[in-house]
């Protein structure tokens, strides 16, 4: 998955909406919007309603008030593990918090504690090699499945094909359609933007002459009442560009992305796996990589950091759900899919090093060395290790289409006890969250305004067997590279939210087990049984129930009651 905007633009084809705008000289332009299911993305900054609202009350996990029920209590410190980009280990908002092998001495060449990583003091970077070079683009992996099979079908007559080879055929023309298919689609899009960057220029123009005020305001804009749909969606094109959500920064942004696809992500011919220079396909090949965990690109993994336990309370920025956590950095997610091998050794580092929680905010449609992950989950089952993963960002149903990896294989015969996945939810408020109100600006009229209704953020998967619960995942502000702090949206965002939740409840409950702890985050979880919200990527009202196994949203408030309660209980017990 690409940590930035792999999400952006997967299912694109079926999410797309075509827009005619038509200006007073008959002008005329069709517009694919980009701009739908936007996540883990920059699209707002900080205000005083997004700030820290995931720790407050309301759509929010209380977790303030939970604070407050422990304030006579000590806390012990607890490792979790951020499987992801790569982390920014010098941000202010990190200090302190950085997992420190403290067996292994730093850059002096030697395998110190012969773990068989060398230097790995705050972790490792599975996408790197010994020289310290780092791969940060990366295909698809059903390009690297096209790459594979192309040699072996390309020319066959599928008839001559004995059944097993048929099944490999037929995956083989699957993901052969569907790269072609994004292709033509992502070349299409570049020539889309620059129509959409010069209406940037234009539009305020023509809606100045349709008003009959060429310099008007704000103000003026939202007064305005087009005569008709056509001038309406007009207006909301300028209300956009006039309130900063629609710029020629977004638009570049969303050129990077959509080259990036096209040159790395879809590029059958890119060997992204060249820099490490090992076998992926190989498991027991574990001599790559380096300690720098960091890597060239560590946005998303700063931000998923800093939401499980950036420094509270400084007023420097988002505030980190955990307060005594420790980060231990596993750089394994590139700008483009994971490799299972990489997530698989990184869960393993991870239980082996000490981490009680992994976090895991990435995902991808197909995964060709499925048991061997699981295998590595196992093990972390076995050694009491909580794994979270994100859902993904697809508004789509798990149960039928599965985000990988996933706590239920099709060869499993159960799920796998100590794992998550998380859905995103929105602070719920009367502002319009950013996705939401890009549907409705690209809509004529067909997304209404119904903020209460849309508790799951329009970009969130669900599923009712496949979702564990929802997790704030909208609006976003926290740590990013440089020291800095960015607002970032998606279910990558709701999965740390869950993290943090489990490492401050082990914090604080040493006695408790993961699986006690896991029981009590889904128990607790505020309930939105009976309730209905608009499912993501449609317009239909469901009960919030028909969205997760829970049908909730992580409240700690009510996990902390619980824990004491439990805590309690096993006392009087003995």
């Amino acid at each position: 998955m690409n940590p930035k905007f792999i999400y952006i633009f997967r299912n694109l084809s079926k999410n797309n909406l075509q827009i005619q705008f038509m200006s007073t000289n008959s002008m005329k332009l069709s517009l694919i919007i980009l701009t739908i299911g936007i996540s883990n993305l920059s699209v707002a900054q900080e205000s005083k309603e997004t700030l820290n609202w995931y720790n407050g009350k309301g759509p929010g996990m209380e977790t303030e008030k939970a604070y407050k029920m422990l304030k006579k209590r000590k806390s012990s410190t607890v490792i979790v593990a951020v499987i992801d980009s790569g982390v920014d280990i010098e941000h202010k908002d990190l200090a302190g918090k950085i997992w420190i092998n403290s067996d292994e001495k730093a850059n002096n060449g030697i395998d110190d504690d012969k773990n068989g990583y060398i230097d790995d003091v705050h972790g490792w970077n599975f996408l790197g090699n010994a020289n310290g070079a780092n791969m940060n683009e990366a295909c698809l992996e059903k390009t690297r499945i096209l790459r594979e099979l192309t040699a072996k079908f390309e020319s066959v007559d599928p008839e001559t094909l004995s059944a097993s080879e048929k099944v490999e055929y037929k995956l083989y023309m699957k993901v052969k359609e569907e790269v072609e298919d994004e292709l033509k689609n992502y070349t299409s899009y570049l020539a889309q933007l620059e129509m959409v960057n010069r209406m940037i220029g234009q539009v305020p123009a023509m809606v100045g002459s349709a008003m009959g005020k060429p310099n008007y305001t704000l103000k003026d804009l939202k007064k305005w009442k087009p005569a008709d749909e056509q001038m309406a969606q007009m207006k909301s094109f300028a209300m956009a560009i006039a309130t900063g959500e629609l710029t020629d920064g977004v638009i570049a942004e969303q050129k990077k992305s959509i080259e990036q696809m096209v040159n790395y992500n879809l590029n059958v011919d890119f060997d992204d796996r060249a820099i490490i220079g090992d076998n992926p396909n190989d498991f027991k090949d574990r001599k790559y990589g380096n300690p720098d965990v960091e890597g060239p690109d560590a946005m998303h993994g700063t931000h998923v950091g800093g939401i499980i336990g950036a420094v509270r309370g400084n007023d420097l920025g988002g505030d980190g759900v955990a307060e005594n956590v420790s980060l231990m950095v596993l750089r394994a997610v590139p700008n483009g899919d994971e490799f299972d091998k990489d997530i698989a050794l990184a869960v393993i580092y991870a239980v082996d090093n000490g981490a009680k929680v992994i976090n895991m905010s990435f995902g991808k449609g197909y995964s060709p060395h499925q048991k061997e992950v699981f295998e590595a989950f196992k093990y972390a089952d076995s050694k009491g290790v909580l794994l979270v993963h994100a859902s993904g960002n697809d508004n789509a149903d798990v149960d039928v289409n599965p985000n990988f990896p996933t706590s239920m294989y099709s060869f499993q015969s159960e799920k796998l006890d100590l794992f998550l996945t998380i859905g995103a939810s929105t602070r719920n408020s009367k502002s319009m969250d950013a996705a939401s109100f890009w549907q409705v600006l690209f809509s004529f009229g067909k997304v209404k305004r119904d903020h209460k209704a849309h508790l799951a953020a329009p970009f969130s998967n669900y599923g009712q067997k496949s979702v564990d619960v929802f997790a704030p995942g909208n609006e976003i502000y926290n740590s990013v590279p440089q020291s800095d702090y960015k607002s970032l949206q998606g279910t990558s965002m709701a999965a740390p939210m869950v993290s943090g939740v489990a490492a401050m409840l082990q914090s604080y409950f040493p006695a408790l087990t993961m699986h006690e702890i896991k029981a009590i985050l889904l128990k607790s979880a505020r309930s939105y049984k009976g309730t209905n919200h608009v499912k993501p990527g449609s317009e239909e009202l469901v009960d919030f129930a028909t969205l997760s196994v829970t049908g909730g949203v992580i409240n700690v408030k009510n996990a902390v009651k619980m824990c004491l309660d439990l805590e309690k209980s096993k006392a009087q017990a003995k």
